[in-house]
């Protein structure tokens, strides 16, 4: 099966000035998104976890080209985005089938507009859609999100925040992509709230047929929604595979860290593996260490020394770490 989106050795570096005296010393660099190869299929779910910091925010960010890469590629639709200029990609045709949803609509709509305006934005600018078509658009779109059509006339402030995260999916929807983003888009919302937003993504990837990129710190809903997980740490790839398979019987460290802290109803196991200290700076970090080391629970000497590459383990599962090994 040909992937909808592929990503081939993605960096995002930012500057952050020089160091040093004199001024003329080299600048330093944050290290937000380094290396980073992945694909989406078509239909799948595709969850990307990892502790804040890590790059999920600036990964899905370059996907929609809303900033321009470092280094490396973006094959959407066998199409290479990467090299097109973020400025222009705003205008592109791809763009419609490239869309995203926030993690606060509250915060993401203009608070200016109601909802048809919010609705209507990308259909005009992406689109060109005008006058009963438009109309006819927005009616569509706020039905399959399970927005009354007499809230379309209200602004942010006159609605709740689930009627604010329906905007948002329907905003992101009415283009009618083909890879829909989600950065966190239950994480302002009561739990109540998010089961049924929760639900209405499932039923929307169904009837569209859409791909998903899902963003979250929450792993429950992550290993409920996702058909694949990514797991990074420090702008970097450390685990990937099914998800039953990654929250069943994780191999790397650090996921099982990540596992281990998910809340349980009998407390935490006694054999958790814990974590200390902070991460690492991302400020031009050691190529030759792995990023975790230093805070790996069982870490070594070539650690320090030797980046660990992704390996394949079998059955869709990769993992960058010199000490892993396979499920068994």
């Amino acid at each position: 099966m040909t992937a909808l989106l592929e990503l081939e050795n993605l960096r995002k570096h930012f500057p952050v000035g020089r160091t040093g005296w004199p001024s003329k010393a080299a600048p330093s660099f944050v290290h937000a998104v380094d290396d980073v190869s992945l694909a989406v299929q078509p239909g799948e779910t595709l969850g990307l976890v990892g502790e804040s910091g890590c790059g999920k925010s600036t990964l899905v960010r370059l996907i929609t080209r809303l900033l321009d890469v470092t280094g490396g590629k973006i094959w959407f639709n066998r199409r290479e985005l990467a090299e097109v200029p973020a400025r222009l990609f705003a205008r592109d045709d791809d763009r419609a089938h490239i869309q995203m949803v926030f993690q606060d609509a509250g915060e993401s709509i203009n608070p200016r507009f109601t909802a048809a305006d919010a609705i209507a934005d990308p259909l005009r600018r992406l689109l060109g859609l005008r006058g009963a078509a438009l109309r006819s658009r927005i009616e569509e779109a706020a039905l399959q999100c399970g927005l009354p059509l007499e809230l379309l006339g209200r602004f942010p402030h006159q609605l709740s925040g689930g009627q604010r995260a329906r905007v948002g999916i329907a905003r992101a929807i009415g283009t009618r992509p083909r890879l829909l983003i989600l950065d966190e888009p239950t994480a302002a919302l009561d739990v109540s709230v998010q089961v049924t937003v929760l639900k209405l993504l499932q039923t929307l990837k169904v009837d569209l047929g859409l791909s998903y990129i899902f963003v979250s710190h929450d792993l429950n809903v992550v290993r409920l929604l996702c058909d694949r997980v990514v797991v990074m740490y420090l702008g970097r790839i450390v685990e990937t595979g099914p998800a039953r398979a990654v929250f069943e019987t994780p191999l790397h460290p650090y996921t099982r860290s990540l596992v281990a802290a998910v809340p349980r109803l009998d407390g935490p196991r006694p054999d958790a593996p814990r974590l200390v200290g902070d991460p690492r700076s991302p400020i031009d970090p050691d190529p030759n260490a792995c990023r975790f080391y230093g805070r790996c629970p069982v870490g070594v000497a070539r650690c320090g020394t030797e980046m660990p590459a992704l390996r394949d383990f079998g059955g869709g599962r990769d993992v960058a770490c010199h000490l892993a090994e396979g499920p068994g």
